[in-house]
């Protein structure tokens, strides 16, 4: 085998090599690249106008930044803060004409804040029911939690039916979490 041969083999494996890493680049920055537009999709909690039987969504949602929620709950905003909330989500439902209803989302940091808020709160009065990781029905209201989330349900009527009726539309909020 002559030395020019040898070159020539040397010149093409090294060809080759050099190929195969330009292509295991290329390769490597079209999966970063594919990563970093899969950003984690946003969460809409609310279920839309007859999602759940009977109701409607009545309102916009609003949002509340955690430096901002002083100006939806004002005087109980710190407590919140210091359990480590990100943001509030509220909107506004009606059932079947007759009973209107709040629902605020908090997420949370992580689900150790939402367990500080929910276990913080009284239950005197309320019955343990089966929602996200622990949750409580009162006469007007439902309060869960799950995972970094912390819902409250609150009717502003007392009518019949009404704890049968925020119940479903607690449940429809879990589902979307």
């Amino acid at each position: 085998m002559s030395l020019t041969k040898i070159g020539k083999e040397m010149d093409l494996k090294t060809f080759e090599l050099s190929s195969w890493k330009r292509f295991a680049a290329v390769i490597a920055i079209a999966i970063v690249a594919a990563g970093a537009g899969c950003k984690k999709k946003a969460i809409d909690p609310f279920p839309p106008s007859g999602a759940v039987t009977g109701w409607v969504k009545a309102s916009d949602t609003r949002v509340f930044a955690a430096k901002d929620l002083w100006q939806y709950i004002d005087g109980d905003a710190e407590h919140y803060v210091a359990a480590g909330v990100v943001s509030t989500s509220t909107s506004d439902y009606k059932y079947q004409g007759q009973l209107d209803a709040t629902v605020d989302v908090y997420t949370m940091g992580d689900s150790a804040g939402a367990r500080k808020i929910f276990d913080a709160e009284g239950s005197s009065g309320a019955k343990s029911v089966q929602l996200g990781d622990a949750g409580l029905a009162f006469a007007q209201s439902v309060t869960f939690r799950k995972g970094p989330y912390l819902v409250r349900i609150v009717a502003y009527q007392a009518t019949p039916g009404a704890e049968q009726a925020l119940m479903a539309l607690a449940a429809g909020v879990e589902a979307r979490l």
